[in-house]
């Protein structure tokens, strides 16, 4: 029980870490954004951190749009919402030029 609570913990603060990078970058282009999830969700009860690496993701809502940084596996690390298609465009488009990042296609994973 004492190696799956510091491998919770350990997972847990190094997910929290990437989740405030990810939040703070999401912040400079979009004004606001949340912290999501910093822990991956797997099947077999060992703790992971969300993944280092960043990718953007769209989200469209009734309300607007909601842009998203992600892992590899579209584990939401920050979010933001909800923009107009035109202030949605304008945010990408800085995020792609400034940051070279890619766009994630895959089914997200946000917290509920």
């Amino acid at each position: 029980m004492v190696v799956v609570a510091m491998q919770y913990f350990m997972a847990l603060k190094m997910g929290e870490k990437r989740v405030r990078a990810a939040q703070e970058l999401l912040t400079r282009y979009a004004g606001h954004a949340m912290p999501a999830l910093a822990l991956k969700d797997n099947k077999d009860n060992k703790w992971e951190p969300v993944g280092e690496e960043t990718l953007y993701a769209v989200v469209k809502e009734d309300a607007g749009y909601m842009i998203a940084f992600c892992d590899r596996n579209g584990i939401a690390k920050s979010i933001a919402q909800w923009f107009s298609e035109d202030v949605k465009n304008e945010i990408v488009a800085k995020i792609k030029a400034e940051q070279n990042m890619q766009e994630y296609f895959g089914k997200l994973s946000l917290p509920i």
